[in-house]
């Protein structure tokens, strides 16, 4: 019986271009690419966080919505991230260093 606690917390390139329904060459163009960054052990494979399946998700999104290819997809996800952490240094300022989210 597997349950949500049994998962591993990595998933190799495989299960995780089967959880995501993206073709493993796909996955391996987004490493590339520098859109995912997996672990990789000492043998070179390539490990996978749950994170990452969230992160596919966004890019797939991003492509879809936009029609962006994929370089200009990664351009998009970073200034995103970079504004998101402007967004929290400021709120964190304005709130004199508290948080409360």
């Amino acid at each position: 019986m597997t349950t949500a606690l049994a998962r591993p917390l990595l998933l190799d390139l495989e299960a995780f271009a089967r959880l995501t329904g993206v073709h493993p060459q796909l996955v391996a163009r987004f490493v590339a690419l520098g859109l995912l960054e997996p672990a990789r052990d000492v043998s070179g494979r390539l490990w996978f966080s749950y994170a990452d399946v969230a992160a596919v998700a966004r890019i797939q999104r991003l492509r879809a919505a936009f029609s962006l290819n994929y370089a200009a997809v990664g351009l998009v996800i970073d200034l995103l991230d970079r504004l998101a952490a402007q967004e929290q240094a400021l709120r964190a300022k304005q709130s004199g260093g508290r948080s409360w989210i």
